[in-house]
């Protein structure tokens, strides 16, 4: 009797929250079609046929041919291992960032803490796009500095949301017990402080992805994001820019995945808002 309460207590908020279960069924959808893109993909998407220019969709090509015949429906379903990986080390890497900075800012405070969010608030002065295409301009474009550019400028909003975090936590009584007991400053940043502060780094993780994943995009589809032969979302719209009106599946198709993938992710990311809120948790009680 009581286990079966306390899985109502556990799973009733996430069975009714409709936003989380319908963005992690389309988040898992892309997941499954990244790991098993070879068994799913009907063709090479590298491979070329003169003779297949600019078909339609049909049975042999699902999503049509491009304009040097490859499948479009095989480079769409390798573009999604491209633009998921792009996602998760992108916010990765700001997360790792924004984590540890937020922590010694709200944490340590005084000149530390002006330093850090001084130097956040500059950061945050320059639009964000337009940052990452001047440096992507002086490098050379590819996979590894795109997912490298995306990271180094995407941890600001997860700096400042730890370090209010960690301010509103730090003065509580067990981290009080902790340093009275000569823990370590990182130990307790670490140990005590960052597990009570995670629930809202999920969430902004959750979004960041959909955002690092139309980011990757459109620096694709300008030519400064991952290069062909590489199949990549945003280099099969460019392929379809010229041709949008005899060849409509090279933009249509992507575009959806594309829309579908940033969808699923932002519907994740608030569904998982919203199971996470104290306030909801304490309703439900």
């Amino acid at each position: 009797m009581e286990r079966n309460m306390l899985r109502k207590k556990i799973f009733a908020p996430i069975n009714k929250n409709i936003l989380l279960i319908t963005g992690a069924s389309i988040v898992l959808f892309f997941i499954v079609v990244a790991i098993f893109a070879p068994f799913i993909a009907t063709h090479n998407p590298a491979d070329t046929n003169m003779h297949t220019i600019f078909l339609p969709p049909s049975a042999e090509h699902y999503f049509g041919t491009d304009d040097i015949g490859r499948d479009v429906f095989s480079r769409v379903v390798y573009g999604t291992r491209i633009s998921l990986f792009v996602g998760f080390i992108a916010v990765g890497i700001s997360l790792i960032i924004g984590i540890i900075l937020g922590l010694a800012s709200g944490y340590y405070g005084g000149i530390i803490d002006s330093i850090i969010m001084r130097f956040t608030d500059i950061m945050l002065s320059f639009p964000t796009f337009f940052l990452i295409l001047a440096v992507i301009a002086f490098l050379k474009p590819s996979l590894v500095n795109v997912m490298v550019v995306i990271g180094l400028t995407g941890w600001m909003g997860v700096a400042r949301l730890v370090r209010a975090e960690v301010m509103s936590v730090k003065n509580r009584e067990y981290i009080t017990a902790a340093i009275l007991q000569g823990l370590s400053h990182w130990r307790i940043m670490f140990k005590h402080i960052l597990p009570n502060v995670l629930s809202p780094i999920f969430v902004t993780a959750t979004l960041g992805i959909a955002g690092a994943i139309l980011l990757e995009s459109s620096l694709s589809f300008l030519g400064l994001g991952v290069q062909p032969p590489t199949a990549s979302w945003g280099n099969i719209l460019t392929d379809g820019q010229s041709n949008i009106i005899n060849a409509w599946w090279l933009s249509l198709f992507p575009g959806l995945a594309i829309v579908f993938t940033a969808l699923g992710y932002n519907l994740l990311g608030e569904g998982l808002r919203d199971v996470l809120d104290p306030k909801n948790k304490k309703d439900s009680n």
